[in-house]
């Protein structure tokens, strides 16, 4: 018993040290999932066949709403002319399945890309069960005594056909069925009520819209990076003093300040520290430049005589940083 005690304690420490370490935020350039959206960027919407919820509509508030360093990402056709052209060419929603009609409307309208596709039937289903609660037998409240409460739990499900024509090669760029499905709870002794089924679809159509659209476009994503607080090797007082002072401007986001200490840390201990030159690295990640960040990693992790798994994580991170800013760079480019 004493000796499973002492190992859930140093477990916990081990968690606690870990969630206490310093961080950085990293904000990274992420591309579009398919590329060849980059090359169609001025868009029409079709109004998606069996459409109750509204989910072109928001597909194509969702893409007017994309920018990029304050840019917008995509030029939308206005959808009066869109409605307008369908109207002249007397061509129904469905026609718009059929690649040349798309094309068709495309060319007419001036677009890269026509967006059309098919809303399914919404699925809900509700399930009823019992939750078990806990009142005073009496005034004094000495015992408590079980009870159950009644509860519903509602699913519903939502997908659609989605697809995007490339209007002068006359061919698919994009073509899924996007699904998504919720669930929600009520017992009638909570304030919380069930959303009714339509509702609720809104809700499932409006994540869809959001998931299509961020499929569709370069993105930035955010994440922290844990920095190495400890020397590696044996530092005098000044080379500790250093360190810590590094640590406390990189804190307060002051990386000019915090690089001058480090460098002067990595000339102090004949660069043979790994620490500094890891930390260096995470500065130049967080500044958006990976090359030098990448080359200090290569340092740190040359200088490694034990695997660090913070510094073999950098290492294999900013390559694929490295290839995905790249390729969101051509695809903004375009």
């Amino acid at each position: 018993m004493i000796k499973i005690f002492k190992i859930l304690s140093l477990f916990l420490i081990l968690i606690i040290s870990v969630g206490c370490s310093q961080k950085v935020t990293i904000r990274a350039l992420e591309p579009s999932e398919i590329d060849r959206v980059a090359s169609t960027k001025k868009l029409s919407v079709a109004v998606f066949e069996n459409d109750r919820v509204g989910l072109s509509d928001k597909i194509e508030a969702n893409l007017a709403n994309q920018k990029i360093d304050n840019k917008n990402y995509f030029t939308m056709v206005n959808r009066k002319n869109f409605d307008k052209i369908v109207a002249e060419q007397k061509i129904q929603n469905s026609g718009l399945v059929d690649i040349s009609t798309a094309v068709q409307v495309g060319n007419l309208l001036g677009a890269e890309a026509i967006i059309s596709g098919s809303v399914g039937r919404v699925a809900s289903n509700d399930t009823h069960y019992l939750e078990t609660r806990l009142r005073c037998a009496d005034n004094k409240c000495k015992e408590l005594v079980p009870y159950n409460v009644g509860c519903t739990k509602r699913e519903v499900a939502l997908s659609a056909e989605v697809r995007m024509v490339d209007v002068a090669k006359g061919d698919i760029i994009y073509a899924d069925t996007m699904s998504k499905t919720s669930q929600w709870s009520h017992c009638i002794d909570d304030s919380n009520s069930l959303p009714s089924t339509e509702m609720a679809a809104q809700k499932l159509a409006a994540t869809i819209a959001v998931n299509f659209a961020y499929k569709l476009t370069p993105h930035y994503r955010y994440f922290e990076v844990v920095l190495l607080e400890k020397p590696d090797i044996k530092y005098n007082d000044r080379e500790d003093k250093l360190l810590d002072v590094s640590l406390e401007y990189i804190k307060q986001n002051r990386f000019d300040k915090a690089e001058k200490f480090l460098i002067d840390l990595i000339d102090s201990t004949g660069q043979k520290s790994y620490v500094a030159f890891y930390n260096l690295g995470v500065i130049k990640e967080a500044e958006g430049k990976y090359a030098e960040a990448q080359k200090y990693y290569k340092r740190a992790d040359e200088l490694m005589i034990k695997p660090v798994g913070e510094i073999s994580q950098a290492c294999l991170r900013i390559e694929d940083l490295i290839e995905k800013n790249n390729r969101a760079k051509e695809q903004l480019s375009k």
